[in-house]
């Protein structure tokens, strides 16, 4: 009996051991088919983020394809779309390893329970405590990769603003080093943003534009020569050559404004490469004193167009390697599909000048006025094909192809009103730079003079010099009140076209002549005869600088709404005064000339008080043009209707704004 029992017994804890392994063997299948059903869930996840992927990578080739708000838009929901499916991705993950946790837990509590009466129940147990931990490292991940994405937001942006700038016709902005679209190792080193090299440039090209005139304004009159006599050679040669010098050096820095619209950051190799060009540009005024001393002889015209074609050469060095490495173009070439066509383009830009700086250093030597004419075309070639352009699309209706791309049309824009403003400014400081290194030079009595003439009297022999002092302080205050006019004319310029910036450059051309006015002014004040002559050579160049930048304000008037401010348009409330503050200098200038021609004397030092008190012109013809202003409102008000009067009162009353809305 107790066998038998025993037996009974022992079959029972056979059952029951079977029917555990059965239990723990429908556990382990049940739990593999829950994983073999999570892992086929992953890959259709896996799959739908692949093709949300690409949708949003066809979405952002779209975007790139267009401009302004629409592509603002776009991007910004596309980034906002990136943001949800990695939250959604790192919300799932998270449910995923909840779910892990739940199933898990009590597989944890049955490895703890069944290690002392199961030695096979570790092993299953540890794996499915490794299969939560791994769940617990994707929830990781997928916050992690959440924070990335919203960190990605932001770097993003300078791309949106740098198109839209691109929209609003401004310049575009240079991307920055830290820029998630440039590779990390391209950006780091000696790679930095061009703003400094260009100011450096800037600065060298407007000083040496102005330096030409130099070698014309130090050039030796006797005192016993009529100015007359020398006035028709420095016409015909120095002062001819040196307005065809300025204007080709303006022209070398409007290919170099282009070159830097297209290369956005620099490196050493650049950076030497572009002290290179500015050491070609330097030596410019040597050799102009070379062309402007023996302008009949070939070999100064061969050096300075021989410097002209170096600089070129330069810079087409430049444009090559930057494109051989670029990550240092501008954005939206890097991410264009024809970049051989925006090489080709610069180029042909940078190339103009050089080749035909080559032809005019050929023919120097053996027909040199060829030369000349080859030097004047650099100048008025940019026109020409403009015209040429314009005649082709009015007349022929033929209209040149190009790409899709938004930046060709910009290269093709006029430069932009900073870069104008930043060589003008400089012309101007450098010209009344130079008036008063010729008096540091010229008007420092000697000191045994002093001693021996003067018993030690340093201002009794400054006395003699009081003529030079007065000169020098009438045509600085023209400068500056020039400069003054010219600043009070772009402050409501919102844009210079073609045609403005090529009347600003020959403005600048005349008024980097000034220091040859203040030193014949300055040099024949006791002569009566000569001092006529240098009034009248001092008269006629105020007139140019002045009438050109007049023409600046006709150019802008026939474009108004494009390139003026709405208070200086026509019946804005600086028109009128802007009128008569830019036709001053043209006025006093021409009839001063005027009255040189009818009268048979007349002092320098008449003149230059005259220059010294215009400035007090200014003021008074503010309170005359508001005066004459106020009196024909009132007449006009009288004549019209009192419903036109209140209307026009609340529109002077509205903000521009508001009156632009």
């Amino acid at each position: 009996m107790l066998r038998r029992k025993g037996k009974k017994k022992r079959k029972e804890r056979g059952g029951k051991r079977e029917s555990e392994d059965e239990d723990e063997d429908r556990e382990e299948e049940e739990e593999e088919e829950e994983e073999e059903e999570e892992e086929e869930e992953e890959e259709e996840e896996e799959e739908e983020e692949e093709e949300e992927e690409e949708e949003e990578e066809e979405e952002e080739e779209k975007e790139e394809s267009t401009i302004g708000d629409y592509f603002l838009k776009n991007e910004i929901t596309t980034i906002r779309e990136q943001q949800e499916t990695i939250a959604e991705r790192g919300s799932r993950s998270s449910k995923k390893a909840k779910t892990h946790e739940q199933k898990f837990n009590p597989a944890i509590s049955l490895f703890l329970c069944s290690r002392c009466a199961s030695p096979a129940a570790p092993p299953r147990a540890k794996a499915q405590a490794e299969r939560l931990e791994g769940g617990r490292l994707a929830d990781k991940k997928a916050e992690a990769a959440a924070q990335a994405a919203a960190g990605s937001v932001s770097p993003r942006l300078p791309k949106i603003r740098r198109t839209m700038a691109e929209a609003g016709g401004r310049a575009p902005l240079a991307p920055t080093p830290l820029s998630p679209d440039r590779p990390l190792g391209e950006l780091g080193g000696g790679t930095q943003a061009s703003q400094r090299l260009l100011a450096y440039s800037d600065a060298i090209f407007s000083i040496i534009a102005t330096v030409m005139i130099l070698p014309v304004a130090h050039t030796k009159i006797h005192p016993d020569q009529k100015l007359g006599e020398n006035v028709q050679q420095l016409l015909a040669t120095k002062i001819a050559v040196y307005l065809m010098t300025f204007l080709i050096v303006t022209v070398a820095w409007a290919a170099h404004v282009r070159l830097f619209q297209v290369v956005e950051l620099i490196d050493d190799v650049l950076a030497l490469a572009n002290l290179a060009c500015m050491m070609s540009i330097t030596f410019l005024p040597y050799t102009f004193s070379l062309m402007a001393s023996f302008p009949e002889e070939p070999f100064g015209l061969f050096i300075f167009s021989s410097c002209a074609v170096v600089f070129g050469v330069i810079q087409v060095m430049i444009v090559l390697y930057a494109f051989r490495h670029s990550y240092l173009l501008n954005h939206q070439i890097q991410e264009s599909e024809n970049k051989a066509f925006y090489k080709y383009h610069i180029l042909k830009i940078i190339l103009r000048g050089p080749t035909l700086s080559f032809l005019a250093a050929i023919f120097s030597f053996f027909f040199f006025p060829l030369s000349y004419m080859f030097l004047g075309l650099i100048i008025f070639f940019p026109l020409l094909s403009h015209l040429t352009k314009w005649f082709r699309s009015r007349i022929l209706g033929q209209e040149e192809e190009l790409p899709v791309e938004y930046f060709t049309s910009y290269l093709k824009e006029p430069l932009s009103k900073e870069r104008v403003e930043s060589f003008t400014d400089g012309v101007y400081a450098i010209v009344a730079t130079l008036l008063i290194l010729d008096i540091c030079e010229d008007n420092v009595p000697d000191n045994n003079i002093v001693n021996e003439k003067y018993n030690g009297h340093l201002a009794e022999a400054l006395r003699e010099f009081g003529p030079s002092f007065l000169a020098y302080f009438g045509s600085f205050v023209t400068i500056g009140l020039l400069w003054f006019v010219h600043h009070s004319l772009f402050l409501h310029v919102t844009k210079a076209t073609r045609l403005m910036s090529l009347l600003n450059t020959l403005s600048l051309a005349f008024i980097g002549g000034l220091p040859l006015a203040y030193q014949l002014t300055s040099e024949f004040a006791e002569k009566s005869y000569n001092e006529i002559e240098a009034i009248q050579i001092s008269c006629v160049t105020i007139f140019f600088a002045s009438i050109f930048q007049f023409s600046i304000w006709i150019a802008a008037l026939f474009h108004e709404v494009e390139t003026l401010h709405p208070f200086a348009r026509y019946g804005g409330k600086e028109h009128a005064f802007m009128f008569a503050k830019l036709s001053l200098y043209p006025c006093v200038s021409l009839a001063v000339f005027c009255l040189t021609c009818v009268v048979s004397e007349l002092s320098t030092s008449i003149f230059h008080l005259t220059q010294i008190i215009v400035p007090f012109a200014f003021l008074v013809l503010r309170i005359f043009v508001r005066i004459g202003l106020m009196i024909l409102n009132y007449i006009m008000s009288m004549a019209r209707p009192k419903n036109n009067v209140l209307e026009e009162e609340e529109e002077a009353c509205l903000s521009p704004a508001d009156t632009l809305s």
